[in-house]
């Protein structure tokens, strides 16, 4: 403003959504009295005492280097008025007062506002002050000088390549940024990737489940998990935690209540065809079964290895990091621990692959807490392993347990389920106080399986229904580009980046090859009309693509606001017919089959389903008539059952099939939209 001030240049400010309005001029009149009166919330103020018998100027010069909102002086005493947020960019108010109170006594008043009166000429203010507060109380409005009111939330979720190989802006742009700009912050984790999802945490932890269901070591003896004595001698006293004693892994807090149990589970025996009449314990190590070299070894062993490296890279304190490689390690041993029981189970249900896969949030937001940490801010781990059980305790006592929280239809949980999760996780982060929540994305061990229930996506569900528990003006979804695009930018180099979609919208990006967010995580957050901001990591500056929780919206924008509320109502998109985007979804077969039948009955289409039903397959796109089917199915369901030729077998017996390979979805994406 200065710049044109200088050069006698006026300013207006005018209203977009009023334009016939006049505005606010930079025309000024000679009255006395303020322009305006404004009040600065989330205040905290500090009142410092000197302990010095005489004071020198440097009294002043000793208080922390924080910029001051409103400050009062004299040579003995300071009061001073901060904003919070700027108390939480260095590890908290409880620092701040630890090295005032070096100086002198210090005293702490919360919830406080700045109230200003804005004007010019107003040295004589104190008649016109009094005047105004007489008038407000005549028209019956209430001043409160100690505020009730709370910052708003907004839940921050981040990938786990944005944490991988971004996490230095995180912390250093991201949420700096969001919390000047008056809000509170929850974070949410997905596991640690490396450059791809591929090389991934999560496809490293499912990959060493499955070697642990594999994996049967050689000239090792055989052995059941059971409670009956040894069919070659007595009762064998080997248990779990002598087995990882042998590999080298301390025991006394992973394993079993009793001498005998691991987890509830009795010791394993083993039969041996060496030795008739002794126990396993009685063999000598070379006689002993391999477990030592079990392949999941490496793979945990690689896990670990790149979260200690990444430790090291990140944390600075030493305390900080030793904690950090204690905590690291410990959860690498009990993941050895899940697996070793898995292989001698034999068995890797729903809640132990729950269990392992849950691993990796929880590294993650271990190294994210212990780097907030090391910058500086109050920052708490909240790890979410038994947020369900906690519920199921509850509804056990409550009155609407008629309902059945874990009620199913379909073998899919029931809303109530998600909306008692939200209620929950909005409970449990307020309990972190004025830290900053880092919460891992796996959320328990849910009926049915969280993978089964919600897949790969249970970061973003976990996110959105924090974002609903805590009422948040926003959830941002945090990745490596931009927002969403008319078109792939790394394919079409002229896309555009689109302000606003419709929830429909993004549904259908979503579903025809455009990663946004899963449509049931979405649905979440529309419902309590929260919009979705999806951001660029690498790009924190950027302005991003909102999903507008307004269901009336015509349709696609013209221009996105810089910040949405919750449940606001501004018509920011435009009635546009035309496509918001156009899409490409690869990697897809097309099954054609033609019935055998001369006379056509209803079942032809019965029988092609139930085939596809039997199978899980998903698909994409289907054209019908009385006498032929085509389907787009995307490869990797056809994958999930051993192949293409498994299905075209059985369609064969209803049909003429044919196949055709390396096809493509094209897709245009809209609203209103019929006559295109």
């Amino acid at each position: 403003m200065e710049q044109v001030i200088r050069a006698s240049i006026p300013i207006r400010i005018k209203n977009v959504i009023n334009p016939d309005g006049k505005g606010t001029d930079q025309i000024i009149s000679s009255s006395k009295a303020p322009t305006a009166i404004t009040i600065k919330e989330d205040i905290v103020v500090l009142d410092i005492h000197s302990n010095q018998k005489t004071i020198s100027h440097g009294f002043l010069a000793k208080i922390f280097g924080i910029i001051v909102d409103s400050i009062l002086t004299s040579e003995v005493h300071v009061s001073m008025a901060i904003v919070v947020n700027k108390i939480y960019r260095f590890k908290g108010l409880d620092k701040l007062i630890k090295e005032s109170k070096d100086i002198g006594n210090v005293s702490v008043l919360n919830q406080m506002a700045i109230l200003s009166l804005v004007g010019r000429k107003m040295k004589n203010m104190v008649g016109i002050a009094g005047k105004m507060f007489s008038t407000l109380a005549e028209g019956n409005v209430n001043i409160k000088m100690t505020m009730d009111h709370q910052p708003s939330w907004v839940v921050q979720k981040y990938g786990g390549t944005s944490l991988g190989k971004y996490l230095e802006n995180v912390a250093t742009k991201i949420l700096p940024t969001t919390l000047d700009a008056g809000h509170r912050v929850a974070i949410v984790c997905s596991a640690r990737s490396g450059n791809t999802k591929s090389t991934g945490t999560t496809n490293l932890l499912l990959q060493a489940a499955l070697e642990a269901l594999e994996h049967t070591p050689l000239n090792s003896p055989t052995f059941s998990p059971s409670t009956t004595t040894h069919n070659l001698g007595g009762p064998n006293p080997l248990i779990l935690s002598q087995i990882l004693a042998r590999r080298g892994s301390p025991t006394p807090r992973l394993l079993s209540r009793t001498n005998s149990t691991i987890n509830g589970f009795s010791s394993p025996t083993f039969n041996h065809p060496a030795s008739p009449g002794t126990t396993f314990s009685n063999l000598s190590i070379d006689q002993q079964p391999d477990l030592l070299n079990n392949t999941f070894d490496k793979t945990v062993e690689i896990l670990k290895a790149d979260h200690l490296k990444a430790a090291a890279t990140f944390i600075h304190d030493e305390q900080l990091l030793a904690e950090l490689q204690y905590d690291i390690s410990y959860d690498c041993e009990r993941l050895t621990s899940l697996l070793l029981a898995t292989q001698i189970l034999e068995e890797l249900s729903p809640k132990s692959k729950d269990l392992i896969i849950g691993v990796g949030e929880k590294l993650s937001c271990r190294i994210v807490t212990a780097y907030l940490q090391d910058q500086g801010y109050e920052a708490e781990l909240v790890c979410l392993d038994t947020i369900v059980e906690k519920i199921d305790l509850q509804s056990r006592t409550s009155a609407d347990t008629t309902e059945g929280i874990y009620e199913m239809v379909g073998g899919q949980l029931r809303q109530p389920f998600y909306d008692r999760i939200a209620i929950r996780l909005g409970e449990r982060i307020k309990q972190c106080e004025d830290r900053i929540p880092v919460i891992t994305g796996f959320f328990g061990v849910v009926p049915g399986s969280l993978l089964t229930q919600v897949g790969r996506g249970y970061t973003d569900l976990c996110a959105s229904l924090c974002a609903v528990g805590l009422g948040a003006s926003e959830l941002q979804v945090w990745k490596e580009v931009d927002g969403i695009f008319t078109a792939d930018p790394r394919k079409v180099p002229k896309a555009q980046l689109l302000d606003v979609v419709t929830p429909e919208e993004a549904a259908e990006l979503t579903y025809y090859g455009s990663e946004v967010i899963h449509p049931f995580t979405m649905e979440q957050v529309i419902r309590a009309s929260i919009p979705i901001r999806i951001k660029n990591v690498i790009n924190p500056d950027g302005k991003g693509t909102v999903i507008y929780p307004n269901r009336s919206v015509p349709s696609s924008p013209q221009r996105a606001p810089e910040k949405l509320n919750a449940g606001s109502d501004n018509k920011i998109i435009s009635s546009s017919k035309a496509p918001t985007a156009i899409t490409i979804k690869e990697d897809i077969v097309v099954l054609n089959i033609h019935s055998n039948q001369k006379t056509i009955s209803h079942g032809f289409l019965a029988r092609i389903f139930g085939i596809l039903d039997k199978f899980g397959i998903i698909v994409d796109l289907i054209s019908t008539s009385e006498v032929h089917v085509s389907m787009a199915i995307m490869v990797n369901e056809i994958y999930r059952f051993k192949g293409l030729d498994k299905l075209i077998k059985e369609l064969k017996d209803i049909g003429i099939v044919s196949v055709l390979n390396q096809m493509a979805i094209l897709s245009l994406v809209g609203r209103k939209m019929k006559t295109w």
